[in-house]
């Protein structure tokens, strides 16, 4: 896996950003800035510290599926860790074989830095080779939209 990051510098308290960015107060925040990566994006669990977390969606038929994961450390407002495990097929979870390994433990961690009033908010995640255009042009729009929600 590669490592990739991304970031964004957003108008608005660490605190404020944090908890849109989770949709902590309302789904929907959550919702809107991952429609950039699938319309139907949605999580189901906690951000608790070593909670499980489905990231859900729907794919082209209707189908549910998605990333089953670990939260490995979550700092309020500060720090978001993440650790992919599995996948979420319909109802299945699978959490071996090769269609998981080449990618499991992979992380995808969130940095929360506020100056003045303006959060510096770092994306650094591990990425397959396969998915690093997808991720490169999908990541900016994503952030994109979590900023300007947050900005309001």
């Amino acid at each position: 896996m590669i490592e990739k990051h991304y970031e964004i510098e957003i108008k608005a308290p660490a605190e404020h950003c944090y908890r849109l960015m989770l949709g902590l107060d309302d789904l929907s925040n959550y919702e809107f800035w991952t429609a950039a990566f699938n319309p139907t994006s949605s999580y189901v669990g906690s951000w608790e510290k070593g909670s499980k977390m489905y990231f859900v969606g729907c794919d082209e038929n209707g189908k549910q599926g998605g990333m089953i994961s670990e939260i490995v450390e979550n700092q309020a407002a500060s720090f978001v860790s993440i650790k992919h495990y599995g996948i979420l097929d319909g109802e299945q979870e699978i959490t071996s074989g090769a269609e998981v390994d080449k990618w499991t433990g992979g992380l995808e961690n969130y940095s929360f830095t506020e100056k003045e009033g303006i959060t510096t908010l770092r994306i650094d995640i591990d990425v397959l080779e396969d998915y690093l255009e997808f991720f490169d042009s999908t990541w900016p729009l994503a952030l994109k939209s979590l900023k300007e929600i947050a900005e309001k």
